[in-house]
Parts: C-alpha cells; structure tokens; sequence
C-alpha cells in the first residue's frame, strides 16, 4: 500500500482526474495546511508528501527541515508546489524537495511526477482479448498492426512488418470506451507463422508509460476483468 499526503485544494483539482492515484493499492489523505500534512505524516510514515510552498501556519521551508531531519519521517518523497516566480522557484530548490511544479499547476505535470517518485509496480492483471487497429512507427517508418491482447505491461499484435526482439516501436490505439493511447514499447517476443508468412506476432513490452497512458489501459483492463 502506497501512502500519499496531498494539499487538500491540489487534490481537489486532480482528484478527478482518471490515474494511478485512484488505484485500490494507492490510500490518499488530503490536507488543509502543512503543519496537518506534517502530523499526518507523523502517524502514517507516508511514502509521497505534496505540499504548497506557502501555507498557514507552515511554510514549506519549515515542512521540509522538519521532515528532513527526523530518520523515521525522512525517507518520504517530497514535491512542493509554488507560484512562477524566480523567488519562489529559489526558496523550493534551498527546500530539499524532490521535485517542484509551478503554477498554474498542471495536472500531467504533477502525476507525471508523483508517478516517477511512487516507483509503482504494474498491477498483476490479466490478459484482455481485443480486435483492435494499432498505427505504429519504428526507426521512422509506419507500420500498421492488429493487437490480438493487451494488458498493463504490454500486448501481441500481427502485422506485415518485420521486428527483431529488442527492437523499439511507439504505436497509438483506441481502446472500447476510452481515450486514444500513444505510447513506446519494446518487442520482446517474435512468434513465426508458417501458414500466415505475411502476417508476424509480436510481444510488446510497454516502455515508459505516461501516468494517463498507464490509467487508461489499467482502467479497460480492469473493467473487461470484472465484466468478464
């Protein structure tokens, strides 16, 4: 179980947002201050801590020196949020943070970073039957394939084309019901067909997902499970 303290207004600009946030494994707490968000903290050893540079009652300077010197409340990942200004820019590097957005703040941006920072593991998932146009490119030249099967870490696709395993691809689909994914993947899997010669299988492993990539194939895969 994933543990995140978030400023209670950031969260409710993102909360709904479709992400890994949302996932069973992940428990959010949502703060009014950083002296709560600190004493939240306290009491759950969170693993990711966003907070604003400015706050009642504590700063984020105050928050981070805090937190920062106390072993067992240290180990925490820290983001600040602050104001686009060379100031405020300067006080949250001198904060020991690991990392900061600027506002306005962009919802991508910070899951991005808080994505980066939970380091979580895909979720152990099965394996979703799907008919499926994908368009792809590789070394820059186009491809176009049919996904036979998805799931969060990758998929199997046929097309004309020719991949070796280790090649790299970037392809871009439309899951039922959801939004168009464009995402990297590496094949890692090469199944001939001597009765189709022109029409190769390929395993994909996904590279890099980004957090509404990653939430968007989570959330079909999951729903197709259930329903399944």
């Amino acid at each position: 179980m994933k543990k995140v303290i978030i400023s209670k207004d950031i969260w409710t600009m993102i909360e709904k947002e479709q992400s890994f946030l949302s996932r069973s494994d992940v428990r959010m707490f949502a703060a009014s201050s950083n002296s709560i968000a600190l004493a939240i903290h306290r009491a759950e050893k969170a693993d990711l801590l966003i907070a604003k540079l400015d706050s009642p009652e504590m700063s984020g300077e105050t928050l981070s020196s805090l937190i920062r010197s106390e072993e067992e409340l240290s180990k925490v990942s820290l983001i600040m949020v602050c104001a686009d200004t060379e100031s405020d820019v300067k006080r949250c590097l001198a904060c020991n943070a690991n990392a900061f957005i600027t506002g306005p703040v962009s919802a991508a941006a910070l899951l991005q970073e808080a994505y980066q920072l939970l380091n979580i593991a895909p979720r152990r998932s099965c394996r979703i039957t799907v008919g499926m146009k994908v368009q792809g490119t590789s070394k820059k030249i186009p491809f176009t394939a049919y996904a036979q099967n998805i799931s969060v870490s990758g998929m199997m696709f046929r097309t004309a084309a020719l991949f070796f395993e280790g090649d790299t691809i970037t392809c871009s689909f439309s899951l039922p019901d959801s939004a168009r994914v464009t995402a990297n993947g590496e094949v890692v899997r090469v199944v001939e067909t001597k009765t189709e010669p022109d029409s190769r299988r390929y395993g994909v492993k996904f590279i890099d997902l980004s957090p509404e990539s990653y939430s968007t194939i989570e959330e079909f895969v999951s729903r197709e499970c259930v329903e399944a």
